[in-house]
């Protein structure tokens, strides 16, 4: 059984997507774990699900790049390595829409997966070469597949 979250942690699903929207408590359970498994203590959390022109325009602002994108991740806590982190994910539901079926996967599984990603850039995982995109990609695939298990209940372990 895992620990519930100090009284202190904040998570919050924004859906500003103008029409499309997602099961929010997958997406709560999966941060929960994500952050759990990986050891990070955080104080709050935002999984902004929106859309092209919303996640384009922070590229544009926040990174430079002109161009569109999957999701962004943003760590909003200060250099401090004992300060628990804050950090805000921004998930293109478009781009999700858009590119599911090539993967073979649906709508909600390719958010979900989006999400992990921006959680994992958020935990300081890196996918800037090869062998990083490897090892991030298998900790998604984890993560999504503990996600999908039932949880145990009172009298297992």
């Amino acid at each position: 059984m895992t620990s519930p979250d100090p009284p202190d942690v904040r998570l919050v699903v924004a859906q500003t997507h103008p029409t499309r929207r997602v099961a929010e408590a997958p997406l709560e359970r999966l941060a929960r774990l994500i952050m759990r498994a990986e050891g990070i203590p955080w104080r709050y959390l935002g999984i902004i699900l929106t859309d092209h022109a919303h996640v384009l325009e922070l590229n544009r602002a926040f990174l430079d790049h002109d161009y569109h994108t999957d999701v962004l991740s943003f760590n909003l806590s200060a250099d401090t390595p004992a300060e628990p982190l804050s950090g805000e994910v921004y998930v293109d539901l478009d781009t999700a829409a858009e590119r599911h079926a090539e993967f073979d996967a649906t709508f909600e599984e390719e958010v979900r997966r989006y999400v992990a990603h921006g959680l994992l850039h958020l935990a300081g995982y890196e996918d800037a070469t090869p062998d990083q995109k490897a090892a991030m990609r298998a900790l998604e695939d984890r993560y999504l597949a503990a996600l999908d298990r039932p949880a145990p209940g009172p009298d297992k372990k």
